[in-house]
């Protein structure tokens, strides 16, 4: 009996062994993908003030001071600014710590300097982390090298949790028997003389039951750890592994994370005071969480710093000085997997093409997207304070999408009025129909097929359809009239439904389907699907990234750039792997895609988005869209700028009427968010072929540039227009620039050109 339990008991020891050894190789260097927003760019020139450039080193966790001594500080004086950035890994090699000096005139970096006076080209500030693509059991960490581990975070750890560690085996005998003793006198388990490696092995391999038998084996395999790998390789693992905080659903694990969860800095350049509460929640993360229980915290604190005194870890005046020290930790949490969860939908979904879900949960990828954090921010804060002023009935929702116009890279992503609920992603998942929005698709359209220009007259009789259930499709304009031929440019300037739908019959639904399509909304429709007149006014459940989309390709002069939210993938080690390069397909011809934006302007500047001039000003020159569907379901705004361009949706979740048009909702957003940015006139080009005509626009006939009612027109060279016999005026409830205003931009625009 005695051999059978002695070869029993050397078969559960073998069979721990390999256990310890495959679960310890396998674990212990599992990171979660982090995600990067855009970098902060410095350069001579660069359109960013003091102010600015301090709230986003803030951001970064970075602090000011006059030492400059560690990476991740600064200090400001004046008009003249020095950082000391951190050292990063970027796609593109890795860029090193330095000292930079920059000065600053007119709202713009005048120079930039290194440590040695010698102008620099272009440096990075490390890049905001935005998410960490976690696995089913929400652990997350920042992965410590060897040798990261500050050597006061190591102290501390010995000093309060095992002054034995690099002593003992794995066990430390005399802990044990003290436990043990008091325990049994207790008739329970109170108390524990667990090492740092006995602690490793609970995190690893056992669950928290505290019963005799798991503490066996827990004794046997701390045991089998210590006799398996060095102290070092241990103290590594363990400064990765522990467990020290929850944030909602993402576990913090490891000293790495836990320092940029309290503190928003990496652990190499926090103080004493700051690394002695780091090792202070190991005894109890929820216990001493210093947000929920500071005093609690403070006193473990310093028991940690006190022990570190006592042993020699510490100088009694260092201790008494980090004493004094407060907390010191940010107000809220360094969120690492939920900042902006609707960016991070659009991340994981394009990341999904190429990585599974195992290599972005375990194998430490970095992540560099487009999302830029100031731009994100101002789009939440216009969704959410412009539908909280709008008249509704019940709470409205909205979406919005934002991107550059040339590159097709997506800065922003907000798909709720709560854009940090992380649920039903509007701007991705919600599909409603497209509206208004869809005319300067359908024109272009109808342009390329070569018998239409902006100049064009569109019929704007009554429409009567059978459809083929026996119904009757009857669809009328706005407000309710009809009346005489339309220019193309009006109708799509004012929003006139009876020509769309005109010269969308006349053209075969299929044409317009075909061209939205090509466009960028290939999700809401199939490649030769069938289409129905109906496609004229909108109706086609669309999403707003994919309008987006399709208006990128509009404002990138029939170019199809796929909108891009992952721009960099490298692996842990910092090698590029799967590039997501910028790509360009020509789907639209040159100079009808120049016809469009052109009315897409006229119709910013005096059809249904004209309203944002008083907020944006009458001197800025951008093109957009508004769209309404039937019942004030949907509001839509799309537009851009030469750099931006941002689609708004404003609704119902439950699809009933909002009471507001494209431009009594969603160009409210829009507008305000563009307040924020930096604008530029849209650059309409002039393919080869066009030629600026003067148009009087009721008659959509030529005109004199000295009539004060007439437009210039981008047209066919060799349009064919009836001349108009003097000046004719136009709409009077219209009121238009006046003929000298107009004629000084069309001058200013031809000999910028």
């Amino acid at each position: 009996m005695l051999l059978l339990l002695l070869v029993a008991g050397a078969g559960g020891v073998l069979w721990l062994d390999r256990v310890v050894v495959q679960e310890f190789e396998a674990r212990r260097f599992d990171t979660p993908a982090r995600v990067y927003a855009q970098p902060i760019e410095l350069y001579a020139g660069a359109p960013r003030n003091d102010e600015q450039l301090q709230e986003g080193l803030r951001r970064l966790g970075y602090v000011k001071s006059r030492s400059m001594v560690t990476p991740g500080t600064y200090t400001a004086d004046g008009d003249r600014l020095e950082v000391h950035t951190r050292p990063f890994v970027f796609w593109d090699g890795p860029q090193p710590a330095r000292r930079l000096s920059l000065t600053f005139a007119n709202g713009r970096i005048a120079a930039l300097e290194d440590a040695r006076g010698d102008p620099v080209a272009l440096a990075r500030l490390d890049p905001r982390q935005v998410g960490s693509l976690l696995a089913a059991n929400g652990e997350d960490r920042i992965l410590l090298a060897d040798g990261e581990l500050p050597a006061a975070l190591r102290d501390a750890l010995l000093a309060s949790e095992d002054r034995r560690f690099y002593e003992h085996a794995g066990i430390d005998w005399t802990a044990i028997a003290r436990a043990a003793w008091i325990n049994l006198r207790a008739g329970e388990i109170r108390q524990g003389g667990s090492t740092l490696t006995q602690q490793l092995v609970k995190s690893f391999f056992l669950t928290n039951e505290r019963t005799y038998r798991r503490k066996f084996t827990e004794v046997v395999m701390a045991l089998i750890l210590d006799a398996r790998y060095d102290k070092s390789a241990l103290l590594h693992a363990y400064s990765n592994e522990i467990y020290l905080g929850q944030d909602g659903g993402r576990a913090i694990h490891g000293f790495g994370l836990a320092s940029q969860f309290l503190f928003s800095r990496p652990v190499g350049e926090l103080e004493l005071h700051q690394l002695a509460l780091l090792v202070a929640l190991v005894r109890g993360p929820s216990l001493y969480d210093p947000r929920r229980h500071p005093e609690r915290a403070l006193e473990r604190r310093n028991l940690v710093l006190n022990l570190m005194a006592e042993q020699g870890f510490l100088d009694a005046p260092l201790a008494s000085q980090a004493i004094a020290q407060p907390l010191d930790i940010t107000a809220a949490p360094a969120r690492g997997s939920d900042v902006y969860p609707a960016y991070m939908d659009l991340v994981k979904k394009q990341l999904s093409e190429h990585y599974d879900s195992r290599q972005l949960s375990r194998a430490g990828l970095r992540i560099f997207t487009a999302l830029d954090p100031v731009v994100q921010g101002a789009a939440e804060r216009s969704l959410a304070e412009q539908l909280t002023a709008m008249p509704a009935q019940a709470p409205l929702q909205g979406a919005m999408v934002v991107t550059t116009t040339e590159g097709g890279e997506v800065l922003a992503v907000v798909g709720g009025r709560q854009a940090a609920f992380d649920g039903f992603n509007r701007a991705l998942d919600a599909r409603r129909p497209l509206g208004s929005l869809v005319k300067p698709v359908l024109y272009l359209a109808a342009i390329e097929q070569g018998n239409y220009h902006l100049a064009s007259l569109l019929d704007n009789s009554p429409v009567s359809l059978q459809m083929p259930n026996g119904n009757t499709w009857e669809p009328q304009n706005f407000d309710g009239t009809t009346g005489e031929p339309v220019p193309l440019f009006r109708a799509l300037a004012d929003s006139v439904n009876l020509p769309a739908v005109h010269t969308a019959l006349a053209l075969g639904p299929q044409a317009v389907a075909d061209t939205l399509f090509e466009a960028g909304a290939r999700q809401a429709l199939d490649r030769g699907g069938p289409a129905y007149p109906s496609i004229a006014l909108g109706a086609v459940d669309v999403s707003a990234l994919e309008v987006a989309q399709v208006y990128n390709t509009l404002a990138n002069g029939g170019f199809y750039t796929p909108l891009r939210a992952v721009l960099e993938v490298v692996d842990a080690q910092g090698v590029p792997l799967e590039r997501y390069p910028l790509a360009l397909e020509s789907v639209a011809d040159a100079a009808a895609t120049q016809q469009v934006n052109a009315g897409m302007v006229l119709t910013m500047r005096d059809g249904t988005g004209r309203s944002a001039r008083s907020r944006l000003g009458a001197d800025i020159e951008l093109a957009g869209k508004t769209g309404t569907t039937n019942d004030f379901r949907d509001s839509w705004f799309a537009g851009f700028s030469r750099d931006v361009l941002a689609v708004v949706w404003v609704g119902n979740d439950d699809n009933r009427p909002t009471g507001l048009t494209g431009a009594s909702g969603a160009l409210k957003v829009w507008s305000d968010f563009m307040q924020t940015q930096p604008l530029h006139d849209v650059e309409l080009m002039q393919p080869a072929g066009l030629a600026v005509q003067w148009v009087e626009p009721e008659s959509g006939r030529l005109s004199d540039p000295a009539c004060g009612s007439v437009v210039a027109l981008p047209l066919p060279a060799d349009a064919a227009l009836e001349p108009l016999d003097g000046c004719r005026v136009s709409r009077p409830d219209q009121p238009r620039e006046n003929v000298a205003s107009r004629t000084w931009r069309w001058l200013k625009d031809r000999f910028r050109r």
